[in-house]
């Protein structure tokens, strides 16, 4: 039972210690090499390029270098090399426009290695040399541009600067994709401050501009509801005495309802008025005669006498 233990226990951990082990031996030794996806590996032997692998899988040096396999790992060297994708951006690049604005532009460019041998021996920092010639292409191209063009068409200046930095950053291995200008930017302080007043006045006069034109407009509105109103006042006052009249006169056809309809209206006027009335009874010709010369009464409308 202990030698079956023993055996289980080399036979299950012994490919986790082993196997790196002979792996790594192999690799020291020039058996093969592994290139990952997006990367490129170049090796170097006695000063020149012996081998470059540049697609993603398991390459056998042995195959490919022969006797050199295992000289390239001990007396030669390996570049690693990232071939992926990668970007930068460069802030507040001074730029003047054609009317002497001091501008700022922010530029944002992607580059990858194109060529790794170029990019290993031409140039000693391929990534600050690419950065210094955007710098230079963006102040180069886009200066002195009318400050309208700079602030509305960024594309055109976006490929305006990829198609002058192309050609000379190919020659360094680092190859520049997509340009894009992010942002355009005033740089002086004052202009800026001018520039704001300037907004926050033309904001003010355009709201006074607004409020004017709806208070005129309501006036306007509020002048033709009235005007006919008016006429349609008019219009009223002017159709009632004749609907008035045309009543009057169907009733003066008849002459009992004509007087009833007065007598009714004398009575409606007496109840209303402020007069005092005196019942007197009738044949009672002295009690008229008082109430007709009574001090007392102040008012000035004389007494109504009942008989």
């Amino acid at each position: 039972m202990t030698r079956f233990f023993i055996a289980a226990f080399v036979m299950f951990f012994g490919p986790f210690i082993l196997g790196p082990i002979i792996a790594a031996l192999c690799r020291s030794f020039g058996f093969y090499t592994v290139v990952e996806e997006r990367q490129c590996k170049v090796y170097i032997l006695f000063g020149k390029v012996a081998l470059i692998l540049n697609e993603p899988g398991l390459h056998l040096l042995w195959l490919k270098l022969g006797w050199k396999a295992p000289l390239v790992n001990w007396i030669g060297r390996c570049h690693v090399l990232d071939l992926r994708l990668d970007q930068e951006y460069l802030r507040s690049q001074p730029v003047n426009s054609e009317e002497g604005a001091p501008m700022g532009i922010g530029i944002w460019y992607e580059m990858f290695v194109s060529d790794p041998v170029s990019y290993l021996f031409k140039n000693a920092d391929p990534r600050g040399s690419l950065a210094a010639n955007v710098s230079n292409s963006t102040v180069r191209c886009l200066s002195n541009l009318k400050l309208g063009n700079m602030l509305e068409n960024r594309h055109a200046m976006s490929l305006t600067v990829r198609e002058e930095v192309s050609p000379k950053s190919h020659e360094w291995g680092y190859q520049l994709g997509s340009v894009y200008i992010r942002k355009v930017h005033f740089r002086d302080a004052n202009m800026i401050k001018q520039i704001e007043e300037k907004v926050v006045n033309r904001l003010r006069q355009v709201t006074s501009a607004i409020k004017q034109d709806g208070a005129n407009q309501v006036s306007i509105i509020t002048s033709t509801a009235e005007r006919k109103a008016a006429i349609e006042f008019a219009k009223a006052a002017a159709m009632r005495p004749r609907i008035v009249g045309a009543g009057l006169q169907e009733i003066a056809r008849d002459p009992e309802i004509s007087r009833a309809m007065f007598d009714i209206l004398e009575a409606q006027k007496i109840l209303e008025g402020e007069a005092d009335i005196t019942l007197v009874p009738r044949g009672n010709e002295l009690l008229k005669q008082l109430a007709a010369v009574d001090p007392g009464k102040t008012s000035p409308t004389p007494p109504a006498v009942s008989g």
